[in-house]
């Protein structure tokens, strides 16, 4: 997202971990005023988050967003909040959730232009052994940068 008017609240690096993201996309929020008064500041978890697709909308389920302690009246941390994106994307996502394995995920929540926007993406879980190949290639790639780092010190 190369545009400078995006502040960045919160990113789900588990998902990355866990998932192959095939496919990503932008939706708005349906959020209360002491909602996005938390957002503002950074009091959101999206670590455990999960869409669903209940009567044709998609729902972001388990996103925790704190409690905005001057308010008199407040929110409920992890109710369900309704994502807004086009019919013919929420048509197109639902039908390959359908299919097994897959999954939508929520990657990063953002605001753009004052408004919450989250960054969803259609996953399929990765095995075990495709999360130590990637460990280890992380690792690999780690000790050539420090060996290429030492060596231009020395």
């Amino acid at each position: 997202m190369p545009e400078s008017n995006i502040k960045i609240i919160t990113t789900n690096r588990k998902a990355r971990h866990n998932y192959h993201i095939e496919d990503t996309l932008e939706a708005g929020l349906v959020l209360t005023g002491t909602e996005i008064k938390s957002v503002r500041e950074h009091r959101v978890s999206i670590q455990e988050a999960y869409v669903t697709r209940i009567n044709d909308e998609l729902w972001v389920q388990n996103m925790h967003i704190a409690a905005y302690d001057p308010a008199r009246e407040n929110h409920d941390p992890l109710r369900p909040r309704k994502l807004l994106m086009k019919r013919h994307e929420i048509n197109r996502w639902g039908d390959r959730v359908q299919q097994k394995g897959y999954t939508i995920v929520p990657l990063q929540l953002y605001l753009k232009k004052g408004y919450a926007k989250l960054e969803i993406g259609l996953a399929k879980g990765k095995r075990q052994y495709d999360k130590r190949e990637a460990i280890a290639k992380r690792e690999a790639e780690r000790r050539i940068r420090r060996t290429l780092r030492d060596q231009s010190k020395g």
